[in-house]
């Protein structure tokens, strides 16, 4: 089993696929950077772990518990390595790997885990009129900076997007003695959780502008300033409404992007909405034997829920190898099993919901422990969230409040599953809002 991506997904994934049998010398977690932990070494803060080590833990804590199990069960781990390709003969996974150490190899794999996490939008993604000066990047860059190399990108610093990153980094850059003047937000609504809103902004008195974004950039070799204005309910700015903001430094947290260049040049078929691969309720791929967990697949809120994911991944891909392929250890040959794109029934989006993961499911493979989870399009007050089949409601529940920037989930549960067996010829699930 080769897992590419050393963060927590990987991590997680590795551990269990360990405790569901597969033989430490037969994983391989591959990892680019110079140590394991992916994005949480650089983040400082806390308030991971809550839900797996019910502590309020940093990042840098967090990632340690695993790497120290994963060093403790003598799985093995390549460093500073870079996957360059996948490809499937069905049997085996061959994955092209370069690192220093090692040089140029290739890597056979009965199965493989994508857990290579997401990347921030940045500012040619945004086409923002202006010049092009230095003092403009991202929230995760100026983190970095700030956290692992110490260095601090700016003193007087605007901030265009309120995704979790951006609002930690108000918070972070203040705490560093720069000026926060603000943060611009294009939606009407903040996209980042509620209790970094509050600790982050609201006790440090850093002003959010919902319903603005930067028109234009101004500076020739250090920035100078920002206009912002004012968008109107089709996103398009207000000229009266343009104000210039001197500042020296532009921190954009406009989004993440599951970091997907390897699972498009394999052939996976990828959802045009979360940007990660369609997966059924194994999280097994359109490839036969790879799967994908974290927020390689969809971004998450909370590494907790990364981590979980990773768990399930791990898990899945062990019983792939063993009952479907044959026994890792006895090299016994087991019988293959159809993948996403050809068996179960789809899981549809509907009125309010962005998308769902998965996106397919064979109803045999379900378990009560497995979820489905989704986004909505909007914040919505006073709703019920409908599981239906066809026209027949599976499951409601009744919502005080759901909003993009959290992300909800329906759990399976026996009630859930007895329903689906008695239904008969099932053409497609649906995940829908009803006001």
């Amino acid at each position: 089993m080769v897992i590419i991506g050393g963060g927590p997904a990987g991590l997680a994934a590795a551990l269990e696929a360990k405790r569901y049998g597969i033989n430490e010398k037969e994983i391989l977690i591959v990892e680019r950077e110079r140590e394991l932990g992916g994005i949480l070494n650089q983040c400082i803060h806390a308030g991971f772990g809550i839900h797996i080590f019910e502590e309020d833990l940093t990042g840098p804590e967090y990632a340690s518990r695993f790497i120290r199990r994963v060093r403790e069960e003598k799985i093995e781990y390549i460093l500073d390595s870079m996957v360059l390709s996948i490809s499937d003969n069905k049997i085996i996974k061959i994955i092209t790997v370069v690192s220093p150490e090692l040089g140029l190899c290739k890597i056979e794999a009965k199965a493989v885990i994508l857990a290579m996490g997401c990347r921030e939008r940045t500012r040619g993604a945004l086409n923002i009129p202006g010049t092009r000066p230095a003092g403009i990047l991202t929230a995760g860059t100026a983190q970095r900076f700030v956290n692992i190399e110490g260095y601090m990108p700016g003193r007087e610093v605007v901030i265009l997007g309120s995704g979790d990153i951006g609002l930690i980094m108000a918070r972070r850059m203040t705490l560093e003695g720069a000026k926060v003047k603000a943060v611009c937000e294009i939606m009407p609504y903040s996209n980042g959780l509620a209790r970094n809103i509050a600790q982050c902004l609201g006790d440090f008195d850093i002003p959010l502008k919902l319903s603005h974004t930067v028109v234009q950039i101004n500076g020739r070799d250090r920035l100078e300033s920002v206009v912002i204005a004012k968008v109107d309910e089709n996103f398009k700015p207000v000229a009266e409404t343009r104000e210039v903001i001197e500042c020296d430094t532009l921190l954009l947290s406009v989004g993440l992007i599951p970091e997907n260049e390897l699972t498009a040049e394999a052939n996976i078929t990828l959802d045009n909405i979360t940007s990660g691969a369609v997966v059924d309720e194994t999280l097994m791929t359109s490839a036969d034997g790879i799967f994908a967990c974290g927020n390689v697949l969809h971004v998450h809120d909370l590494v907790d829920f990364v981590t979980g994911e990773g768990y399930k991944a791990g898990r899945a891909a062990a019983e792939y190898i063993i009952e479907n392929i044959g026994n890792a250890k006895t090299g016994a040959p087991g019988a293959s099993r159809p993948t996403v794109g050809t068996v179960g029934i789809e899981i549809v989006p509907g009125e309010g919901v962005r998308y769902v993961v998965p996106q397919r499911v064979n109803l045999k493979n379900l378990k009560s422990s497995d979820k489905f989870l989704f986004r909505v399009n909007n914040i919505y007050r006073n709703c019920k969230i409908i599981l239906k089949a066809d026209d027949y409601i599976i499951y409601s529940r009744k919502k005080i409040k759901v909003m993009p920037s959290e992300m909800e989930s329906i759990e399976i549960g026996e009630d859930i599953l007895s329903r689906l067996y008695k239904l008969n010829n099932i053409n497609n699930l649906e995940i829908c809002l009803e006001k």
